[in-house]
This record gives structure tokens, sequence and C-alpha cells, in this order.
């Protein structure tokens, strides 16, 4: 059975973005993952425009992984401020830091614009990340979750922003 794949994104929260980053990216994979079947993905299931919320987020999140039960969850995010894809070695709520147990060195290995962040943000993004890693745990599945952080896409960084992620996803798809 072929691996199956949850990804998330968000919709926008301040008056003054025009989309959300997450989503821009999420949308593009799933365009190409429907009109490109040379990229070699699995199977996609995506959820796109959750609400900035965590409650609202991880609700969503956990009913879909629980009616779907896929081998692995990357949940994203928008970082404004960065130029590079992230992934987040850990999310905290209150004293609890819940590490993910995936080698992120190795998930990131050769990509050209993505590195480790060991900082979720303290916004929705960490208490989703959060809230689906205790989830997991909580439940015994056998799933990995990952959160990436995606910069604002422009012209310069899209393509190398669309094939590192495409790599993350097929390198978590062998997990």
């Amino acid at each position: 059975m072929p691996s199956q794949i949850l990804l998330t994104s968000f919709t926008t929260w301040l008056p003054h973005q025009k989309s959300n980053s997450s989503d821009d990216l999420i949308a593009k994979i799933d365009e190409l993952y429907l009109t490109n079947s040379s990229l070699q993905l699995p199977l996609l299931t995506v959820l796109r425009k959750l609400p900035v919320d965590t409650q609202q987020a991880s609700k969503i999140v956990i009913s879909k992984i629980t009616e779907i039960q896929p081998t692995a969850i990357i949940c994203c995010g928008m970082a404004e401020s960065q130029t590079q894809l992230t992934v987040e070695s850990h999310a905290a709520c209150g004293d609890v830091v819940l590490r993910s147990p995936l080698d992120l060195e190795y998930l990131i290995a050769e990509l050209s614009i993505t590195q480790i962040s060991h900082d979720a943000g303290k916004f929705v993004c960490e208490g989703l990340y959060f809230a689906v890693l205790n989830y997991i745990a909580t439940q015994k599945l056998n799933s990995h979750c990952l959160f990436v952080h995606v910069p604002i896409l422009t012209e310069d960084n899209m393509q190398k922003v669309i094939k590192d992620f495409i790599l993350i996803v097929q390198r978590m798809a062998l997990l």
C-alpha cells in the first residue's frame, strides 16, 4: 500500500496579507501532483486554509488523521520574515516540549533552501504542531509529523522552495 501523506496549510490572519505562503505552496504542490504523474509523490490528502485558531485547526486536522490514518502529516505555516523553508524540531505548550522523532538532518540533507528551526513561533503553528505530535503519541499511531514554515514565495525562491518541499514529501513517504 502506498504511503499516504496529509498536507495542511493556513489561511491569512492579518489585513495586509493577500494570501498565506503555506497555502500558496500546498496549492502549487497539489496542482503539480495532479498534472504531473512523473513526480512520484505518495498519495496526498490536502487540507487547505485552516482557520488561524489553534483549537479549531487542531480539531480539523486530528479528525482528518483519524479518518484517513496517514503515514505522515506535514503541517505548513507562513513565516513572513524568513527567506528559507524551515522544518521545526519541536513544539511546546507551557512547560511541555514535544520533540520531533524524525531525523531532520536526513530530511533536509542536500536541500538548497531549507534549514532546521528550534522555534516554532509561539502562535497557532506551534499550537497545531504540538496538538498533532501529542495526538500521535497518546494514540500510539504509526504516523510521523513535521511542521514546515514557508517563506513568502517570490519569483526568486519559488522553484527552489517547491523542489525542496517535494523532496521532503518524498523522504517522509519513505519513513
